[in-house]
Parts: structure tokens; C-alpha cells; sequence
């Protein structure tokens, strides 16, 4: 998994301010917008965009992350990329067990081969991707507003998310937070606040000090 930050609204945090300002008809100030944000007025933030390139990643987490319907998304097109070499995200649990992950290999192994044959025996590509399972890697460019990207942090930067998208989560978090270190100051899940929503918590909580995931899901 590769995340590169291709672009950002210069001084985030003080064009957040602004808007936070001119609600309150005051001076733009950052400890009046971290009050701000604090409060849950968050619709000052919505000014703050981010625009990432997603490289590695699977179609699964694509599924997962398309629900985040307050965005926008440029996805490598299987329809007209040919995906003779395609890559496959190998989940972690299936590469600690040698037997489940020779029998993982080998299908993938017979998936691309049944693709190649499809297209070369002249099937297009669009009718030839129906093979390629969820682990197929793409890439994708990504723009959400700060206030999205928030939410978004709330719910795949806890510890019960799934761990290719919480990985992508934490690393998209990490970038967001030397950009605009007011803003996402509290970013994360329930438990940096000091609530966790989830009905099984996972026994781990975070803090703003040590805002990042476990690799693997604690049962």
C-alpha cells in the first residue's frame, strides 16, 4: 500500500478559522476553532479538502471505502485496463498459515490464467475482469472534505475496522495531521474522545498521544 498526498487547501487550519470566524463575528483564532470543532459545529471544516493517490490496495477496501459517499473517486478501470499482471493484497492471516496460503497462491495462479485465456481468446476485458476476485489490486484518487475525512478517521481508525482499510486510515490520518494539526487534532475513533461506540470494544483504547491502530484486530 503506497498513500501519497497529491493535494490540500493551503493553510487548512487557518481558512477554517476564517469560516469559524465569520460565524461568530469575531478574529480569526485557532483556539476558537478547536472550541468550535469540539463543540461538533463542524461545518466550518467542510472549506478543507484533501485529494490522495491510493496505489496497492484491493478491491475489497474499495468496497469498503465507496460508502463514504461524501467523496469523490477516480478508480483504475478494470473494463479497460488489461489485468494480465495483475497484483493480489494478501491478507495477513492467510500469510501466517503455509498451507491455507499455498492453496491462496495457487488460485489466484488459475484466476490469472483463466483471465489471460479470456483475452486472448479475443473475450473483452470488461466481460474477462467477472473472474478477478476482491484481493485484485487498483488504484485510486481520492478528495474528501476535512469534516468527511473526519468521520471516516471515526470509523476505520478503530481497532474493529478491517485491517487494509484501517492501515489506509491511519496512514491517510498521519498525513492529515502534519497538514492541519488543529483540525485533526481529535481525529480518530470514539476512543480519543474519551467515548467508544462500539458494542464489543476492543480492550485497546487510544488516546490523542498514541492516535494509531493495532496491526491485527484483537478478538
Amino acid at each position: 500500500m503506497q498513500v501519497t498526498l497529491l493535494s490540500c487547501t493551503a493553510n487548512g487550519d487557518n481558512l477554517a478559522a476564517v469560516a469559524a470566524a465569520v460565524c461568530y463575528a469575531s478574529e480569526p483564532n485557532l483556539s476558537v476553532l478547536k472550541k468550535t470543532i469540539d463543540s461538533g459545529h463542524e461545518s466550518v471544516i467542510e472549506h478543507v479538502s484533501f485529494t490522495f493517490k491510493i496505489e496497492g490496495v484491493s478491491r475489497s477496501l474499495l468496497a469498503q471505502l465507496t460508502r463514504h459517499r461524501i467523496a469523490s473517486f477516480s478508480v483504475e478501470s478494470q473494463r479497460y485496463v488489461d489485468m494480465r499482471n495483475v497484483q493480489y493484497v494478501v491478507p495477513e492471516s492467510i500469510k501466517k498459515n503455509p498451507v491455507c496460503l499455498k492453496l491462496w497462491k495457487n488460485l489466484m495462479d488459475e484466476i490469472s490464467d483463466a483471465y489471460s485465456a479470456f483475452v486472448d481468446a479475443g473475450i473483452p476485458k470488461e466481460d474477462a475482469r467477472s473472474v478477478l476476485p476482491n484481493a485484485a489490486c487498483t488504484s485510486i484518487v481520492l478528495t474528501m472534505n476535512a469534516r468527511e475525512l473526519r468521520h471516516f478517521f471515526s470509523l476505520r481508525c478503530c481497532n474493529r475496522a478491517q485491517w487494509e482499510i484501517r492501515r489506509l486510515a491511519d496512514e491517510m490520518l498521519k498525513i492529515c495531521r502534519e497538514r492541519c494539526p488543529v483540525l485533526f487534532a481529535s481525529a480518530g475513533p470514539g476512543c480519543v474522545s474519551g467515548h467508544c461506540p462500539e458494542t464489543r470494544p476492543c480492550g485497546h483504547p487510544r488516546t490523542q498521544e498514541s492516535p494509531f491502530a493495532l496491526e491485527n484486530n484483537p478478538d
